[in-house]
């Protein structure tokens, strides 16, 4: 691994509450805990009161409510004087639009395909059936003509600007120049001007600009000045804007008339559904995707991180859903390459992207990527630590409360054609459209009907196993051709038609092959748009179908639906682990080790929880039932409904168990899980959706929660649930610190999220985006010595000092053996012993220099069903063979008789004596 590379990253939220100023703060605590690298989210310029970043108005300004350039040149200089680098979440794909600070957008709306920036946006300008081609906005709350007759868009006058705009609440809707004549004439007349006075000046302004295509985009900023310059204009305007007002006889007609002429369609909101001629960030209307393939706008908004980078303030780079860019390869080298020449050097910039790999699905090769920010190795850390064995009875279980037997293939297949029937189905309906065009422009494909290439289309993309293929202008890779020819393979097995060849042309207009070599006769620039357009499509109807619907639909072990996980994944062993470390170290070892990040749908300690339910299934299904009948006269019912479901009542369970306060219920719990729960309902968009919100599903849903955290109403329940949330916060606490140890010492970049350093019981966002308590973390952190008392912290497990004492030795293990975690030799261990399945061990080397890793797996059993903190008891124990002189780096370096043994063996209950994590320094033999 270079010296470019990080030994560890920590990721902060920042906000208009937590800018550049309280992240500098933070340095010399993140120094203390061992950090290399702060990474950050989008530090660019957002929408005003953005609550995340992502919304990125000016890619060229930073965030003026995280402090601006000052404040973030005081951040750059407090992590130089700290000796940490600085990582940033940059935003390619789209920006934030819709309301009145994105300069870009809002020239678009004012100018059309003539604005400089609209080749920025990835429009279908001919994509709706209006006379004057122009951009969907589906931003009001009501149908069209209801706004209207409300007076909900009305039609204002900028004074100081010279402009005029119609505005729906914070939305402006610049109007274009080109209708100003006829404003003007509209308003001075309804003002009752007469010669002299100000509305004869406005006339003979009208009257100059009052051609075809008048003024110009040149000639717009001289006519709008001459407009603000005229003494007294503003009165009489303000007085004639009442023409366009429901007040006004005709004024509803009369500024419908208007808005009909501009460059944009203002519509309800839910018309997105069936029609929108952009492309969206999945399915938020006020993302709008850009299109950063075009060189001009590829340039603009990467100056300033150019810049950064340059002055060497900057140090690495998150890029933000890589998948839904037009060619993320093509991105990736560019990116590279500008890179390279502003910091005048050969190497490489530090570069990680946001990319969802199914399991066993290769990355692609992504010049200058240095892996994913590491959503895979999450999801291996889970399987690692779930029992195979306690799988089949939950599964039961999880049929016995579903009143299914259905798996969950069936469920994610229902899923996205529930999302190509809703919430994207104006996309889906697009690419139909240009694919029915490709066809019709061949003779032999012209009788394919866009209904039966529609069928065709959808059945693929159900089949579709990954997010996205990578097929370019030069064609498809062999790793896309064998991903596309299975899906097809599997659609065409379905298919119901008479006409099977079908598929035929589908695939070779998805691999190229329809305008390769040979081929003739199909317009290329379709054919090429579509395939590459599909592959932008398919990234959101995975997301939208599988972790924003079906992850709230199957619960068989909620800790298994994480980002990039599978429901139904089953148990990996120490052969399979090992097996997928070695290629990691021959393939982006670079990349980021996550457990929790701001995207995870739970934090990473109640995740581990859960999982401890495998190792505990009959325990879990006898509370189950008895909580069920403890609370069923919360339920609601009536002849045909049960509020909640079944379904839900078993999340909300598992939910609990993993966020339940160690000191038990605080006053913030009931309003968390309320407000998961209902954000889980509406995911799962079976009862309720965001779409379509039930509120009567919703508010029965509230009443469950609050009752049952309600100690008058639910004792009995409580008592129960804190008795076996009590067994399972201990598993949870003893799985946290093998995952944190995995985490830290595997092939790979621990990325620590904020906060997680104790203990971590969040929900999905924006439970998990709350503000950090980093004062009673660098306190705790100052209560510990270097060689902390680990039987004491055992004893006080609860307080999290533990986990935050093996967090900061694990970091000090990496930056004193840089080499050996910089891309060293990965070596399994192997273990023997009546309990050898419950250990994981492994070596990593580099020179002379080498550390031992052991872990203890599935501790349920070692814990002797108690509440304490165990003193764990083995029957195993560890072959150090090809190892010399071990010592044990987490107590003082103490030696250990692994040569004096025969063998090289040391047991594992030496190792284990009060956490299941051993790490050890010893000497590779072949290095004598």
């Amino acid at each position: 691994m270079p010296a470019y590379v990080p030994l560890s990253t920590y990721r902060l939220q920042l906000s208009a509450d937590f800018g550049f100023d309280e992240a500098a703060e933070l340095a010399p605590y993140l120094k203390s805990l061992g950090i290399s690298h702060l990474y950050t989210s989008p530090v660019l310029k957002a929408r005003a009161g953005s609550a995340h970043g992502y919304d990125i108005v000016d890619h060229t300004t930073l965030n003026p409510e995280y402090g601006g350039q000052e404040a973030f040149d005081r951040l750059v200089g407090a992590l130089r004087e700290a000796g940490i680098g600085l990582i940033i979440d940059f935003v390619p794909n789209h920006m934030g639009v819709g309301h009145a600070d994105n300069t870009w957008w809002l020239d678009v709306l004012e100018w059309g395909q003539t604005s400089p920036y609209a080749a920025s946006f990835d429009i279908d300008w001919e994509g709706l059936p209006y006379r004057h081609p122009g951009v969907l906005l589906p931003i009001l709350g009501s149908p069209y003509g209801e706004a209207l007759e409300k007076g909900e868009i009305e039609l204002k006058y900028d004074a100081r600007e010279g402009s005029f705009s119609a505005w729906y609440f914070d939305h402006r809707l610049p109007i274009s120049p080109h209708r100003y004549s006829e404003i003007l004439n509209t308003v001075v007349t309804a003002a009752e001007a007469a010669d002299g006075t100000p509305g004869r000046a406005l006339l003979e302004l009208a009257a100059r600009n009052a051609g075809p295509g008048t003024p110009s985009r040149d000639e717009a900023p001289a006519f709008k000045t001459a407009l603000a310059g005229i003494d007294g204009a503003a009165a009489v305007i303000e007085r004639g804007l009442a023409a366009y007002r429901p007040s006004h006889q005709t004024g509803v007609a009369t500024l419908h008339r208007l808005l009909e002429r501009q460059h944009y369609r203002v519509a309800f909101w839910r018309v997105a559904v069936a029609a929108i001629n952009y492309r969206r960030f999945f399915d938020i209307n006020d993302l709008a995707g850009l299109r950063v393939e075009d060189p001009g706008t590829f340039v603009i908004i990467h100056e300033l991180v150019a810049k950064l980078a340059a002055e060497g303030r900057l140090q690495g780079l998150r890029i933000d859903h890589i998948d839904g860019l037009w060619d993320p390869r093509s991105y990736a080298r560019r990116l590279q390459h500008l890179l390279r020449r502003v910091r005048q050097s050969a190497t490489p910039f530090y570069v990680v992207v946001e990319k969802i790999l199914a399991d066993g699905e290769q990355m692609p090769p992504l010049p200058g990527v240095a892996g994913t920010t590491g959503y895979e190795w999450l999801n291996v850390l889970s399987r690692v630590l779930v029992d195979a064995g306690g799988l089949a009875p939950l599964e039961r279980l999880w049929g016995e409360i579903a009143g299914t037997d259905r798996n969950f293939r069936a469920t994610l297949e229902q899923s996205k054609r529930q999302v190509l029937d809703t919430i994207l189905a104006s996309e889906f309906g697009v690419l139909t459209s240009l694919l029915a065009r490709i066809a019709a422009g061949h003779y032999s494909t012209r009788d394919h009907t866009i209904d039966r290439l529609r069928a065709a289309l959808e059945l693929f993309i159900v089949e579709f196993p990954i997010y996205r293929t990578y097929v370019t202008a030069a064609g498809a890779t062999a790793q896309d051709r064998a991903t596309i020819k299975r899906a097809i393979a599997a659609a065409r097995a379905r298919w119901q038609g008479p006409d099977p060849e079908i598929f035929d042309f589908l695939h070779d207009a998805l691999t190229l092959d329809l305008v390769g070599k040979g081929r003739s006769g199909y317009s290329k620039s379709r054919v090429r748009r579509f395939a590459l357009k599909v592959q932008q499509f398919t990234g959101p109807v995975m997301a939208k179908a599988l972790e924003d619907t079906a992850f709230y639909r199957h619960a068989r072990l909620l800790a298994l639906n994480e980002v990039g996980g599978n429901p139904e994944a089953s148990a990996l062993g120490a052969d399979e682990f090992h097996g997928r470390m070695a290629e990691r170290v021959k393939q982006f070892r670079d990349g980021l080790t996550a457990t929790a990040t701001h995207d995870t749908k739970r934090g990473e300690d109640a995740r581990v929880r859960i999982l401890a339910l495998s190792e505990l299934p009959d325990e879990w299904a006898a509370a189950v039932a008895a909580w069920q009948r403890q609370n069923a006269s919360l339920v609601e019912r009536s002849a045909d409904s049960r509020r909640p479901s079944a379904v839900h009542e078993y999340m909300l369970y598992q939910t609990l168990l993993g966020a339940w306060p160690l000191a038990g219920p605080d006053d913030g719990l009931a309003g968390r899980m309320v407000q998961y729960a209902i954000k889980a309902a509406r995911e799962g968009k079976v009862e309720t959706s965001w779409i379509s919100p039930n509120p009567d599903y919703e508010a029965s849903l509230e009443r469950f929660v609050r009752r049952m955290l309600d100690r008058q109403q639910s004792a009995a329940f409580l008592e129960s649930f804190a008795a076996l949330a009590g067994r399972v916060a201990l598993v949870g606490a003893l799985n946290s610190l093998v995952q944190l140890a995995l985490k830290a010492t595997m092939p790979g970049v621990p990325d620590f999220y904020q906060g997680t350093e104790l203990w971590d019981l969040s929900l999905v966002d924006p439970d998990n985006r709350r503000p950090v308590d980093f004062k009673a973390r660098s306190a705790a952190l100052a209560t510990l010595d270097a060689t902390p008392d680990w039987a004491g912290l055992a004893r006080h497990w609860p307080d999290g000092r533990i986990k935050l004492a093996l967090t900061r030795h694990l970091l000090g293990l990496r930056n004193a053996y840089p080499g050996v975690f910089r891309g060293g030799a990965y070596h399994p261990l192997e273990v023997s012993g009546e309990d050898r399945d419950h250990v994981l061990a492994f070596a990593r080397s580099e020179g002379r220099n080498a550390v031992i890793v052991a872990v203890g797996c599935r501790l349920a059993p070692m814990t002797d069903h108690g509440r304490r903190w165990p003193a764990l008891s083995w029957n195993a124990a560890l072959t150090l063979k090809g190892f010399s002189g071990p010592r044990d780096l987490l107590n003082a370096g103490r030696p250990l008789p692994g040569d004096a043994i025969p063998g090289g063996t040391i047991p594992v209950s030496r190792l284990f004596e009060n956490i299941p994590v051993a790490l050890l320094a010893a000497i590779p033999k072949s290095a004598r």
